[in-house]
C-alpha cells in the first residue's frame, strides 16, 4: 500500500507523466504500459465523472504508473469520494492562498487532523476494511499537489508550500498566462521568467516542483532546473496530432483547411 509516487517526490526522484483527458479505459490502459511514472485522470477539462475515474483507478495497478486524479474543484464532498474509490494523489486546480491550501489539507484527512468523513468499511480505498490498518495509515499515503495557475496564487506561492502536508505545487501555465494577460501565449519571454522563478521558489521551499509541457526540450530545461514530477504531453494532442499527420502523408488535410 506505499505510495511509491509520493516517497519519490520526497526523495526528489524526478517522475515523468502523461495527461489522461480522453475518459477512456482503455486508452488509459494502453498508456499505462508505455513506461511513463504517474498517470493524469483529469477530472477538471477531461470528461470524467466519479464512475469513469473508478474504472481507470481499478486498471492502474500496483507496479505500473501511479494514478493522479485532478478533481473538477477544492469542494471537499468531491474530494471525499475520490479519496473513498481509491484516489491517494490528488492535483487540485486553482489553489489561490494558503488558507485554500490548508482547507485541502484538512478535507483529506481523517480526524482529528481534518474533516475527512469516516466510512472505511465501505470503501474501494480499504479494500473494503481488508485493508484493517487503512483508517490508520491513510493519511500518510495521500499526497496533495495544488495547481498554482493564477495571479493571486503566484502571490501567494511561498505561504502555500509552507503549508504542512502540500506535498508539491505544479504551476499551470495556460491559465496562468491568461490571468498575467498573456491568454494563448504561455511561452511569452516574459512568461518563461515568471514560471522558472516560481519553480526555483517551489524548489527552495523544499517542496516538489511540477508543470505540464508538450515540447521535449523545454521539457529538460525545466527539469534542470528543479522540476520533479513533469507531465510531458496529453493524450488527447497525441492522437489529433499523430492522426492529422498520418492523413497528411496521403494528401488529406483537416476539414477546415480544404477550403
Amino acid at each position: 500500500m506505499a505510495n511509491k509516487f509520493k516517497q519519490a517526490l520526497h526523495a526528489g526522484m524526478r517522475q515523468i507523466g502523461l495527461w489522461q483527458s480522453l475518459a477512456s479505459p482503455y486508452t488509459t490502459e494502453i498508456c499505462a504500459g508505455a513506461g511513463y511514472d504517474w498517470l493524469l485522470i483529469d477530472g477538471e477539462h477531461g470528461p470524467n465523472d466519479l464512475r469513469s475515474i473508478l474504472a481507470q483507478l481499478q486498471i492502474l495497478r500496483p507496479g505500473g504508473p501511479e494514478p493522479v486524479v485532478r478533481p473538477a474543484s477544492d469542494d471537499p464532498a468531491g474530494i471525499k469520494q475520490l479519496l473513498d474509490i481509491g484516489a491517494r494523489n490528488l492535483l487540485v486546480p486553482m489553489v489561490h492562498s494558503a488558507d485554500q491550501a490548508r482547507a485541502l489539507v484538512a478535507a483529506t484527512r481523517y480526524p482529528p487532523a481534518g474533516i475527512r468523513g469516516v466510512a472505511a468499511s465501505v470503501t474501494r480505498a480499504s479494500r473494503w476494511n481488508r485493508h484493517q490498518s487503512y483508517f490508520q495509515a491513510a493519511d500518510d499515503m495521500i499526497c496533495l499537489l495544488a495547481q498554482v495557475e493564477s495571479r493571486a496564487g503566484l502571490a501567494a506561492l511561498r505561504g502555500i508550500c509552507a503549508v504542512d502536508g502540500v506535498d508539491g505545487v505544479f504551476i499551470g501555465p495556460a491559465d496562468l498566462a491568461a490571468d498575467l494577460g498573456y491568454s494563448g501565449n504561455p511561452s511569452h519571454p516574459k512568461m518563461a521568467a515568471i514560471i522558472e522563478q516560481a519553480i526555483r521558489d517551489i524548489r527552495d521551499s523544499g517542496k516538489a516542483a511540477g508543470i505540464i509541457v508538450t515540447d521535449a526540450e523545454l521539457g529538460h530545461h525545466y527539469l534542470d532546473i528543479g522540476v520533479t514530477f513533469l507531465a510531458v504531453g496529453v493524450d488527447v494532442l497525441l492522437l489529433a496530432r499523430a492522426s492529422e499527420d498520418l492523413a497528411a502523408q496521403y494528401g488529406r488535410t483537416r476539414p477546415e483547411e480544404a477550403h
